[in-house]
């Protein structure tokens, strides 16, 4: 697809190369603060951004917020510098990670907000993608949960499911207010959305390093940590964010005909395609392909032979029903079925060596 075709398709994309915005995505945090006002009292505190390459929240951010705020970016993968924000490239469910991001801030001081635009590579398997992007979500709460002041703001992304309701009432054991937001710059046929939670504060008994600590024991959900596993499902507000008079990320809009297209702001520095295209430029595609299906494929019963994601994957589709891992046919079937996928996983990497 050619630039001018892209510009044409996708007003949002033409529109942030325009406004000097390092991605679209940039519009709908814009979106969510006209309709939430989210970045009123950071001035107290500041603001920390998770999963934040290639930085345009992290933009939005150091162009919004006061003078004085603190803000602080995390990513697994390096970004280019920003003017005041502090880059922190790690992983979010590390405890390390939250010591780090509090070192930027005044000991009588955290930060008011902490948003996360993270997703996963999808896979077009709509649950697989929507666990996925529930755990990275919930990563990204522990951490919040960790650093967050009280009465603070959390925003993340989300695939909106049938366990979405699920994930509305663990949001709502940790804030006040939980809203679920479209901005008008997602495209309609996308199934993301946005939690908005307001009013932060902690459950009775609970230590703000909890759910980090309960994340490294295979306790993936706030209920688990704080006692509650019978939470149930939450109905939450799910509302368009932003003026509904703006242009429509579904149209196509055209374009002059002497438009010439714009690079972008700030191309990734550590792209997921640049091994694919040098492997491209050498020839070997096929024969480097042919051995990534190879591992896919082990990595996905290297999945299913951990026991811990096993369980975790299991318990969301049982939290509906009431029950629990811990029953223990359940518990015999989990086990039955992982040691049947490590023994699948073992052959194959015995196989695997042979070829060599």
């Amino acid at each position: 697809m050619g630039k001018s075709t892209r510009d044409r398709r996708d007003i949002y994309y033409r529109k942030a190369k325009e406004e000097g915005w390092r991605a679209r995505s940039a519009f709908k945090l814009l979106q969510i603060d006209e309709s939430f006002d989210i970045f009123s009292g950071t001035s107290h505190g500041g603001a920390v951004d998770l999963c934040a390459a290639p930085g345009s929240w992290s933009q939005v951010l150091s162009r919004r917020l006061p003078a004085g705020a603190t803000i602080v970016s995390v990513d697994l993968q390096p970004m280019a510098p920003l003017d005041r924000v502090h880059i922190i490239e790690g992983d979010i469910t590390k405890l390390s990670i939250a010591r780090e991001i509090l070192s930027h801030f005044s000991p009588d001081a955290r930060p008011s907000l902490v948003i996360c635009d993270g997703a996963p590579d999808v896979t077009g398997m709509h649950d697989v993608d929507q666990f996925v992007q529930s755990q990275l979500l919930l990563a990204a709460l522990a951490l919040a949960v960790a650093v967050l002041q009280d009465g603070g703001t959390f925003v993340a992304k989300i695939f909106r499911g049938r366990d979405s309701d699920l994930l509305f009432g663990q949001l709502r054991l940790l804030f006040a207010e939980v809203t679920c937001a479209k901005p008008k710059s997602s495209r309609g046929t996308s199934v993301e959305a946005f939690v908005v939670c307001k009013g932060f504060h902690l459950p009775t008994g609970m230590d703000r390093l909890d759910l980090m600590h309960g994340f490294a024991q295979g306790q993936t959900t706030p209920s688990a940590v704080a006692g509650s596993p019978t939470l149930g499902p939450a109905i939450v507000p799910y509302i368009a964010a932003g003026d509904s008079s703006r242009l429509d990320s579904d149209c196509r809009y055209g374009v002059a005909p002497d438009h010439v297209p714009q690079r972008p702001v700030a191309p990734p520095t550590e792209p997921a395609y640049r091994r694919a295209k040098e492997m491209r430029s050498r020839g070997n595609v096929g024969t480097t392909f042919a051995a990534n299906e190879r591992l896919d494929h082990a990595d996905i019963l290297a999945a299913l032979a951990d026991p811990t994601f096993v369980r975790a994957v299991v318990q969301r589709d049982l939290l509906s029903k009431g029950r629990s891992v811990d029953e223990p046919e359940i518990a015999a079937m989990i086990d039955e079925s992982v040691q049947e996928a490590a023994r699948l996983l073992a052959a194959e990497r015995s196989a695997a060596q042979q070829q060599k």
